[in-house]
C-alpha cells in the first residue's frame, strides 16, 4: 500500500512517501503555504499524484504526553484532509522528528537554505518510517 504522511508546520510542510512494499519511505516534498485551505489542496494534490491509499499526519505532542494548540491544529487538518480527499488518516506521535531530522542535516553536512527547504520533508520522512514500522511489528 502506498502511505503518504504529512509533517504540518506554521510556514513549511513536510510530505514524504512509501513504495508499495511498506519498506522504505522517502521525502517527497516542502509545501510553502500557510493558508490552510491552499494547503489542503496541495497535499490533496500530491496524495493523487503518488496515488497515496493511507495518509499519516504528524501529531505533535508535548515532551510530557500532552497535547496543545499545534496538536489541535493537526486533528483539525487531519479531519479536513480527510474530508477533502475520501482517503483514510490516521495520527503519528512526531515528538523529536524535527530534532532528529536536523540530526540527519548535521550529518549529511546540510547547511544554510538547502537545509531549511528539506528539513520538513525529512521529518516527514521520519514520521512515515516510524509508522511503517510500528506496522510491520504490529502484524507480528
Amino acid at each position: 500500500m502506498i502511505i503518504m504522511s504529512v509533517d504540518l508546520g506554521k510556514a513549511r510542510t513536510g510530505i514524504a512517501v512509501c513504495d508499495k512494499t511498506e519498506m522504505l519511505a522517502s521525502p517527497y516534498r516542502v509545501i510553502n503555504e500557510t493558508y490552510i485551505e491552499k494547503l489542503l489542496d496541495k497535499v490533496s494534490d500530491c496524495a493523487k499524484e503518488t496515488k497515496a491509499e493511507l495518509l499519516v499526519v504528524g501529531l505533535p505532542k508535548n515532551m510530557d504526553g500532552s497535547e496543545g494548540e499545534s496538536a489541535e491544529n493537526a486533528r483539525v487538518f487531519a479531519q479536513r484532509l480527510k474530508e477533502k480527499t475520501g482517503l483514510p488518516v490516521e495520527m503519528k506521535d512526531e515528538r523529536g522528528t524535527t530534532i532528529t531530522a536536523h540530526n540527519y542535516l548535521n550529518i549529511t553536512d546540510t547547511r544554510g537554505k538547502k537545509r531549511k527547504a528539506v528539513v520538513d520533508a525529512v521529518a516527514a520522512t521520519i514520521i512515515l518510517q516510524d509508522y511503517l514500522d510500528y506496522r510491520k511489528h504490529s502484524r507480528i
